[in-house]
């Protein structure tokens, strides 16, 4: 695992959702910020979904917002990306209990919303899933997600400003 470019591997139960919305945000803003060579991916702890693109709900909101979704729906792969993400961001504490349970390495996964500055890391609460709700909780959720991608930025400019020689 090279520390040279972050990656980060955003991770929610079928990634249709929460997921693919954080993946398509944070690069966005990343982009935004002219930050070149972070690398950025989504995957659900469960493999339902496996080769779908995002649910349309989410794929509304983002056009909406003009964030563009990449991916395609798949389920965790332990062995690869426990070792190819230097962090590994879960929506919510069943999405980590779960991760952990597979293998990840604890120091690598962090909760979304811990890196939204009204919450500390020990208090963070968790990205609702909007999949059984109405289109409102799509809107809500990306709100919640981009406060939090910022945050995450924020932490990643830092730490490469303190790295730099």
């Amino acid at each position: 695992m090279s520390n040279a470019h972050p990656s980060i591997l955003f991770v929610c139960l079928g990634n249709i959702c929460r997921s693919p919305l954080a993946e398509g945000i944070f690069l966005h803003l990343a982009r935004q910020r002219g930050l070149d060579g972070i690398v950025a991916d989504s995957c659900g702890t469960g493999g339902w979904h496996e080769g779908e693109t995002p649910d349309r709900r989410a794929m509304a909101v983002a056009q909406k917002r003009g964030v563009h979704l990449p991916s395609r729906a798949r389920q965790v792969r332990p062995k690869s990306d426990f070792t190819n993400f230097t962090r590994i961001i879960a929506m919510d504490a069943s999405n980590m209990e779960n991760l952990l349970a597979m293998g990840a390495p604890r120091e690598r996964v962090q909760l979304m919303r811990s890196f939204d500055p009204a919450y500390s890391n020990d208090g963070a609460p968790d990205v609702p899933d909007p999949y059984y709700g109405g289109d409102d909780g799509f809107d809500n959720v990306f709100d919640m997600l981009v406060v939090a991608c910022e945050g995450l930025l924020d932490e990643i400019t830092r730490a490469s400003s303190r790295a730099a020689p």
